[in-house]
């Protein structure tokens, strides 16, 4: 069946529902939903979503949603489609810049308003934590040997949006309204009955396909084709991995037994065999984006649109003669 609405897990798709400036409310009633502890945010303003660094030497970061409210306080929205090496570190890199834009020219006192940081994560941490492996949101303080909290101006929420399984009978809160409706929005067929508010509405209305330009259709067929491209490569790193571990455990069976050998094979190309799969995944992946960028630069779309919609980085296309 044809999708009615747009996949919120496409970096398009995201940023129609919580990005633009009609959809500020959406992104103020999600944003008091997961911090409902917190101050309940009145109003926000967008902010730029590329933030440079002190030099032109310096590394720069790109923001899917960059926000502060009316008190001064940041939010970073990130959606996080895939794995990444390093994801909790590139995530407190970013958390830096929100810090140090607040320094004040001459005399300061170095008072600083809160920065939140906040992932939608398509994935599930590898954690051999029993305790908080099958949890959703996972919000992370910096805090003392004794568990108490030192500094509450800097926060990091990570939603596992793998772990979220509940049915639409057992949603008690907003926060589960939301994500249920952004893990599921693009199977609905029809609106579901626990939204049944205002808000809901423009958010169904917002994501509704057929209410699309032809431009943002486009943009987003562009968008949900980079989308699928990362769900094949994973799945073709996983099955590779798998088949290359099941053959060289039968190779190493017939010399140290079938059963030991197929446990040590499955081991030993689940490590080799995925690097491999991965660079061999990652290469044809990357030239699928560069043939897309190249298709988005001729319609006339500027290199930040380009950059948002491939998730390639600017030197990437620099090398590639974008």
């Amino acid at each position: 069946m044809k999708a009615k609405y747009v996949n919120p897990f496409t970096d398009f798709g995201f940023k129609k529902i919580f990005a633009e400036e009609a959809s500020k409310p959406l992104l103020i009633d999600f944003l008091n939903a997961l911090l409902i502890q917190e101050s309940k945010i009145e109003s926000i303003s967008f902010k730029s979503t590329e933030q440079l660094g002190s030099t032109m030497a310096d590394r720069r970061a790109v923001y899917d949603i960059y926000c502060e409210n009316e008190v001064g306080e940041k939010f970073i929205v990130e959606l996080q489609k895939v794995k990444q090496n390093y994801f909790k570190d590139r995530t407190i890199y970013y958390s830096t810049f929100p810090i140090v834009e607040q320094a004040e020219k001459g005399e300061w006192n170095y008072k600083l308003s809160a920065v939140y940081c906040i992932g939608i994560l398509d994935f599930t941490f590898d954690t051999s934590d029993e305790e908080s492996k099958d949890e959703v949101v996972h919000t992370i303080k910096l805090k003392n040997q004794h568990g108490k909290v030192f500094y509450d101006k800097l926060t990091y929420i990570y939603l596992e949006m793998p772990n979220f399984l509940k049915t639409e009978e057992a949603l008690s809160s907003r926060l589960d309204q939301w994500l249920y409706f952004i893990k599921h929005l693009e199977d609905f067929q029809i609106i579901p009955s626990i939204f049944n508010d205002t808000l809901f509405t423009q958010a169904f209305e917002t994501a509704e396909l057929a209410k699309f330009s032809e431009a943002q259709r486009h943009g987003y067929e562009t968008s949900l084709k980079v989308f699928r491209d990362n769900f094949n490569a994973l799945e073709y790193t996983k099955e590779e991995a798998k088949r290359e571990g099941i053959e060289e455990g039968r190779e190493e069976g017939r010399e140290e037994g079938r059963i030991e050998g197929e446990e040590k094979g499955i081991i030993k190309g689940r490590i080799e065999g995925k690097v491999e799969a991965m660079e061999e995944g990652r290469i044809k992946f990357l030239k699928d984006k560069l043939i897309i960028a190249q298709k988005l630069k001729s319609a006339g779309m500027s290199i930040k649109e380009i950059i948002d919609i491939t998730g390639l980085t600017e030197q990437e296309l620099n090398k590639a003669q974008l």
